[in-house]
């Protein structure tokens, strides 16, 4: 059974980096897409971040420049390193992984919704101006 829990969130303000991690165990697919969403208050989920088995990483246009998704230890551990923050970076942070999602392992794109998909309970991140 595949587990994802999310560290790393907090309160920082606007300018300053924060490091998201997820641990990810039972985890034995090849091909996967594994990633970072995240949801505001009254917003709909948003996927900022992905990256696919080959390496391979995508950005949501929001965030290109500002953070970079890294995969650690093989895929046992999934960064996010966020700098610049800004305000609008507020928000319920998760990762996200789904076996064979390879192909279309691109932020925006990618919903993680199939019948595989692991989820996150989330991490908290706020950006105070």
């Amino acid at each position: 059974q595949v587990q994802l829990v999310e560290s790393g969130g907090g309160s920082v303000q606007a300018g300053g980096s924060l490091r998201l991690s997820c641990a990810v165990s039972g985890y034995t697919y090849s091909s996967y897409c594994m990633g970072w969403f995240r949801q505001a208050p009254g917003s709909l989920r948003e996927g900022v971040a992905a990256i696919d088995n080959a390496g391979r990483t995508s950005y949501s246009d929001s965030v290109k420049g500002r953070f970079t998704i890294s995969q650690e230890n093989g895929k046992n551990t999934l960064d996010l390193q966020m700098n610049s923050l800004k305000p609008d970076d507020t928000a319920m942070y998760y990762c996200a992984t789904e076996p064979y999602a390879h192909w279309s392992c691109y932020a925006g794109l990618w919903k993680a919704q199939g019948g595989s998909a692991a989820w996150g309970q989330g991490t908290q991140v706020t950006v105070s101006s």
